[in-house]
């Protein structure tokens, strides 16, 4: 199955999504008719559809789609984790097949150790039980809460998005690239080569500007801990879709030709999908 790892639907609000810049490409309603346009002719089969925005109601508006939409192959939705209540949300929604994982925008955290306090740490620990998955959205500055994190949860299947999002318009790569290959020795942790568009700068960037970047995680984590994400519809931002779809694949057919399956499917199959029952 080829897969997208990383997309998002919405209905457009400012109120509901007020990280949206103003008179950008993503301030109109994005979905799934809109995605299958274009997925369609690269040959893709579907893709996870991953929150956008911090409610419980938006997990259960992805979930309704994904029942009328058999292209959405999975959810990675939202619960409030450090809830007291937030064994009866995942209760409430991990008995669908394709509720396949949890995130939070921890990004947006002013804590860099948020991560890592007691209450988000309690609602990690219930993650297990139902079978799902954890998404890791940060920016270089909370990867040592990241490490501290995946540390803690040995058994616990992780995955870093947007391979953190490194400082890739200023060309800088350390501390990142240590941090990377720090979190890469733990082997429950999978990345998204995915959101790397809109870190470099958005009108005037050039593939070569990426390879620093994507030599670090292919390296750090081997193609088969890979899996490709287009970040759609913000990758609208700084490129098409079929621009973030084709900078991942040039560089796979050139560095690990052999795995470009894997990377472009078969290694979130196995992540996402596989541990869930049909």
């Amino acid at each position: 199955m080829r897969l997208d790892s990383h997309q998002h639907f919405w209905n457009y609000s400012a109120e509901a999504y007020p990280w949206i810049p103003p008179g950008s490409a993503l301030q109109r309603d994005w979905l799934p008719a809109d995605l299958d346009r274009i997925q369609a002719p690269l040959g893709l089969d579907g893709s996870i559809a991953v929150q956008a925005r911090q409610s419980l109601e938006e997990s259960s508006w992805l979930l309704s789609l994904a029942d009328s939409n058999p292209r959405i192959r999975g959810v990675v939705g939202w619960v409030d984790l450090r809830s007291e209540r937030v064994v009866d949300q995942l209760a409430a929604f991990a008995p669908h097949p394709r509720f396949v994982g949890v995130r939070h925008v921890v990004q947006d955290e002013p804590d860099d150790q948020f991560m890592v306090r007691p209450e988000f740490l309690r609602g990690i620990g219930e993650l297990q039980q139902f079978d799902l998955t954890y998404d890791i959205l940060i920016f270089p500055r909370q990867l040592p809460a990241a490490i501290e994190l995946v540390r803690r949860f040995p058994d616990q299947p992780f995955v870093l998005d947007h391979i953190a999002k490194p400082f890739i318009k200023a060309g800088t790569l350390s501390p990142w690239q240590e941090q990377i290959w720090e979190l890469a020795a733990f082997p429950n942790l999978m990345c998204k080569v995915s959101g790397m568009v809109t870190e470099a700068d958005h009108r005037n960037w050039k593939e070569d500007d990426f390879r620093p970047y994507l030599d670090v995680v292919f390296e750090a984590f081997g193609p088969e801990r890979l899996m490709f994400g287009s970040d759609w519809p913000v990758c609208l931002l700084a490129a098409g879709y079929e621009q973030a779809f084709s900078l991942i694949r040039d560089y796979v057919l050139s560095v690990a030709p052999g795995f470009e399956a894997a990377v472009f499917g078969g290694n979130a199959e196995r992540f996402y999908l596989n541990r869930r029952p049909a």
